[in-house]
Formats: C-alpha cells, sequence, structure tokens
C-alpha cells in the first residue's frame, strides 16, 4: 500500500525550526497497530492521519511513537497546512476529532492559520505529586494541573529556561505531562514542555497545552490577545487569542518534506 507522506515544521515561517508532524491523508483508517507502526518508523513527535469526510470536513488522529494522542495542535497545524496548499481545500476547514470534539482551523492571506481549541484552564491543586517535585531541578512557585498536565509555574522566565528534567520521575505521572511556564521580557509569557510519559523528552512546541496557558496567563494579565514562545532548542512562536469558552491559537508552516511511503 502506498501512501503520501508530507513532513510540515510547525509554529514557524522557516525549516528547521518549530515543531515537525508527518501527515498523512487517507480514504480509510489504517488499523491502529499499523498507525502506531507508522509513527514510531517516522520518530517524530507526532503523525497525523487524516480522513476526508466531506467538502472541507476531515477525521483527524494523533500518534506519538509511544502511543495515540489526546489532542496535537501542532499537527492539526501541519495538517491544516497540508489541506489548504497541497488539496483543493478552501479557507476554512473542520477536523473531527475522538476526544476534544470539533476543531475550526482557517488560513489567513498571509498564511496565517488559526485554530479554534477547547478552552481547557488549569486550576490549582493542593497534594503535589512527589514525582513532580523530584522530577523538575528547581521547585515550581505554584503547581496546576489541566486535563493535559500539570503546570509548573515559575517567578521568572529563567527559572524555566534552566530547569531540567528528571525523565524516570516525569514518567510517574502518567497519563498527565508537565509544562513549565512564567512571564516573559519579550513575549507575554514563555513555557517548555516535558513529555516522557507519553512522546518524548521535550516537546519542540505544543499547540494544545496552550489550550491551558492562554486562560491561565490570560487571567493574570488581564489580556485576551497573547504572544507565546516556546523555548525549546527550535522554538515556537503561538499567536493566541481567548473567546470565553474557545482559545484560539495561530502560527505558521512550512513544508519540509513530500513524499510517499509503502506500508504492508
Amino acid at each position: 500500500m502506498e501512501l503520501d507522506l508530507y513532513v510540515v515544521d510547525a509554529f514557524t515561517q522557516q525549516q528547521f525550526s518549530g515543531n515537525s508532524a508527518a501527515v498523512i491523508p487517507i480514504n480509510e483508517w489504517l488499523s491502529d497497530e499499523l498507525m502506531l507502526s507508522i509513527a514510531q518508523e517516522n520518530n517524530l513527535s507526532e503523525t497525523a492521519f487524516v480522513k476526508r469526510l466531506g467538502q472541507d470536513h476531515y477525521a483527524i488522529r494523533w500518534f506519538s511513537p509511544i502511543t495515540e494522542i489526546d489532542f496535537c495542535g501542532h499537527a492539526t497545524l501541519a495538517s491544516a497546512y497540508v489541506l489548504f496548499n497541497h488539496f483543493n481545500t478552501g479557507h476554512k476547514l473542520t477536523f473531527d476529532t475522538l476526544a476534544v470534539g470539533t476543531l475550526n482551523v482557517t488560513q489567513a492571506e498571509d498564511k496565517l492559520i488559526s485554530m479554534s481549541f477547547p478552552n481547557r484552564a488549569p486550576h490549582p491543586i493542593n497534594q503535589v505529586p512527589a514525582a513532580l517535585l523530584e522530577g523538575l531541578s528547581i521547585k515550581p512557585d505554584e503547581i496546576w494541573l489541566s486535563p493535559q498536565a500539570y503546570f509548573a509555574i515559575y517567578h521568572d522566565e529563567a527559572s524555566v529556561l534552566n530547569v531540567l528534567r528528571n525523565n524516570e520521575n516525569l514518567k510517574q505521572l502518567a497519563p498527565f505531562d508537565v509544562v513549565a511556564t512564567a512571564l516573559s521580557t519579550n513575549y507575554d509569557f514563555i513555557s517548555r514542555y516535558f513529555w516522557p510519559a507519553n512522546g518524548g523528552d521535550e516537546d519542540p512546541v505544543t499547540g494544545s497545552i496552550h489550550a491551558g496557558l492562554v486562560p491561565f496567563w490570560s487571567e493574570r494579565l488581564n489580556k485576551t490577545e497573547l504572544i507565546a514562545y516556546q523555548a525549546s532548542a527550535r522554538g515556537g512562536i503561538l499567536h493566541c487569542r481567548l473567546e470565553e469558552e474557545r482559545v484560539i491559537v495561530a502560527g505558521h508552516a512550512v513544508l519540509y518534506l513530500q513524499g510517499k511511503i509503502n506500508v504492508s
């Protein structure tokens, strides 16, 4: 079986930065085992499988090299980029997902792609897992929790940039990942994302976690439009807006690879 494959750098306008995702358009779902095997072979943070349901209407599923992922922002952005630029798709499309409902996506004239995510604001917790504190070299000032991850809140961005992780400890937090975040000098806020339980060491740019970061920092900054930077080695910029029960996360993307794969 021959399948089209695209590799796209998301949340960037330059190759070799942002976060890479593989995008595979399909006519029918492959088996879960095969999709996971393809994601393992691609060895990127996510591989997205996109199935057309109707005009500008698609179903999407995301796989890391370890497991199927409930919600992935950068691979959604990469998939939208492929559909907008390589298929006969207009400037709006809809993705149906298994875990987070319908995601509406638009592309502006300047190629900025905006995704409408559910508001997944975190809440403060009283009992902090020991594995979390032992898994971070710098103690956070606050710990919050969203449906996706523990939020390690720091009082300055230097702590976010310098914190080291212990993967073995953080793996014990499964199914939750960990995001470290603080206010920023050059942006509204910065973050780093650690996910040894679900995907790898550190994710370069994590669109999905901004469905929680945006409402958190929006309240503290008393503003609804924010610019975020994920401070990984590759780095990425996210243009964000809070709209009550929805969080708009936008970014650019650039194609790295287009080809075909052959699977049994």
